[in-house]
């Protein structure tokens, strides 16, 4: 399985050789050794990103290089769920959420207050919703892709059911997968490696939640964006037509 460790505030999440996609801030495919999520304090206001992350991993005493993702959300909240050959490690707030209404709501707006974040100038919100997810299964390029999406998936079915709120403002994915293990040409839901992975990703993110607001943090999911400390609510209409009108 993939080794998970955490020193200095960074997360490092490691399989020597795993071939990453990863949607953080220097997104894309990867071959790395390790991924990594680390905490930022209050305040945070670095960016040149990849330097910082550096810093840290140099910090925590991590030598490998490969993705990452930043987040506002302690490392002691982070939860980790293993099958199958799947192992997802989540961290989890939700004080900057995002909605997408079904119905029209009168004095909703799609762009954030003045004092509200967005995740448009690329920093980390307090909140923020981060996934690790590895295989041992072999995955083409295409089949990562589906892994991701299949988290993904995954992770809004849950924060739904467990807050009302699609995700967050900053959330972001990192899925990995051995290039030298068993090949799986598919990663959907229907298969052993999606079934697997959503699982996973349902269970770490609900332990995450717990841990954060029913545990020692002590603070309570918002009930709204306007409840929020931050938040977006999406809720204009596009117009609609047949393909070729």
């Amino acid at each position: 399985m993939f080794e998970s460790r955490v020193s200095a505030d960074v997360l490092r999440v490691r399989r020597p050789g795993t071939r990453w996609l990863s949607t953080g801030f220097s997104g894309g495919y990867h071959r790395a050794d390790a991924a990594y999520n680390c905490t930022v304090p209050e305040g945070f206001d670095r960016t040149d990103l990849g330097a910082y992350v550096a810093e840290r991993r140099e910090r925590a005493g991590f030598p490998d290089s490969g993705p990452a993702m930043l987040t506002g959300v302690e490392l002691r909240h982070a939860r980790r769920a293993r099958l199958d050959g799947v192992e997802v490690v989540a961290t989890a707030g939700v004080s900057n959420p995002a909605v997408l209404p079904m119905a029209d709501t009168e004095g909703s707006a799609s762009t954030p207050a003045p004092d509200e974040g967005a995740d448009g100038d690329g920093q980390p919100r307090p909140g923020t919703v981060n996934l690790l997810v590895g295989t041992t299964r072999a995955l083409s390029d295409g089949a990562l892709a589906t892994l991701l999406a299949t988290a993904v998936e995954a992770k809004t079915a849950t924060l739904l059911a467990e807050t009302g709120f699609t995700g967050t403002t900053s959330d972001a994915v990192v899925v990995g997968s051995d290039p030298s293990g068993e090949p799986a040409a598919f990663a959907g839901s229907a298969t052993p490696v999606g079934r697997a992975a959503r699982v996973c990703v349902r269970d770490a993110v609900r332990a995450s939640l717990a841990a954060r607001y029913d545990g020692e943090g002590g603070d309570d999911v918002p009930d709204s964006v306007a409840a929020a400390e931050y938040g977006v609510r999406s809720s204009e209409r596009a117009t609609v037509s047949r393909v070729g009108e």
